[in-house]
């Protein structure tokens, strides 16, 4: 399988035909012009690149992802003390599930979730500077930014998402190194090489039978991709499920991270977003990818993105 050749194919195959993917699709700001688009695969063997690749972007919500790795290696399972793992089938900043469960978020990849999450993390880092240096870290020198405009975003909602879960007990630092600490994952910056690298580690789910610590290991990477296939795409995670099949996050700033175990983590952006806050030409790109090397996790499909 000639990899590098694939995923060329399937970003000139995007190039030709972004405005009429996007138009078919239900989007979210319609008449946005349609692209760019870039791909990054990283495997064991280096990192294959197309389109826009090096376009950097903030990753937003992808963050939560490695947030939850983090919390889970502090913590364990007590992490779902906190916060379910169940879909929520509302809006990724919905309060009205909080009221149902009484200030115990749903998942970790909703916002209220995240936000448990990152005060799990504040606890050992005051800092709020967990996620962003474990990013550099799996980078190894590729460029990492913090993105201003990001940074400098409100978040009222999330505001009163915080006061209402520490009115129910659900909540044990400050509320604004909470969302400074919330705010710095979401601003992270890098292209699709940088996700692609930053994504890697999740990549490695079989135990290796003579080192002990691999078991935690690897089952911590087993609940985090369990989790990125039934809530990573909010209220479109089911649709996802069935056009690409591999565990996967995404972000409103056009990213996608997904994973096809063992083999590769790939990166996807472009920036144009459907109903649901996933970017038109990532997921369409992604569906295009595993069904042309097979990578689904339920089996390989017939590839009906073809012209």
């Amino acid at each position: 399988m000639d990899l590098h050749q694939i995923i060329t194919d399937i970003a000139d195959e995007i190039a030709a035909d972004a405005a009429t993917i996007e138009a078919a699709a239900d989007a979210k700001h319609d008449g946005a012009t349609p692209g760019p688009f870039g791909i990054a695969i990283a495997t064991g063997d280096g990192v294959l690149t197309a389109g826009a690749a090096d376009t950097p972007f903030p990753i937003q919500s992808i963050a939560k992802v490695l947030a939850l790795d983090l919390a889970l290696r502090m913590q364990g399972d007590r992490v779902f003390r906190r916060v379910g793992r169940e879909p929520s089938g509302d809006p990724f900043n919905s309060v009205i599930d909080l009221e149902r469960t009484q200030g115990v978020p749903r998942n970790p990849f909703i916002n209220a979730g995240a936000l448990v999450v990152v005060d799990m993390l504040v606890a050992e880092r005051p800092d709020g500077d967990a996620v962003v240096d474990f990013v550099r870290g799996q980078l190894d020198g590729h460029p990492v930014t913090l993105d201003e405009e990001v940074l400098n975003e409100g978040g009222d909602l999330n505001r009163a998402m915080l006061s209402f879960m520490k009115h129910h007990g659900n909540l044990d630092g400050p509320i604004d190194r909470v969302m400074d600490a919330y705010g710095k994952q979401c601003a992270i910056a890098v292209d699709c090489v940088g996700l692609a690298l930053a994504g890697r580690f999740l990549t490695r789910t079989r135990i290796d039978p003579h080192d002990e610590g691999e078991a935690e290991r690897a089952r911590r990477m087993r609940t985090v991709l369990a989790l990125m296939m039934t809530c990573g795409h909010y209220d479109g995670s089911g649709d996802f499920a069935v056009r690409v099949g591999l565990p996967a996050k995404s972000g409103v700033g056009g990213g996608i991270i997904a994973i096809a175990p063992e083999r590769a983590s790939i990166a996807v952006w472009s920036p144009n977003l459907d109903q649901h806050g996933n970017s038109i030409l990532g997921v369409r790109a992604l569906e295009m990818l595993a069904a042309r090397t097979g990578w689904s996790v339920f089996g390989p499909a017939t590839d009906q993105t073809r012209r």
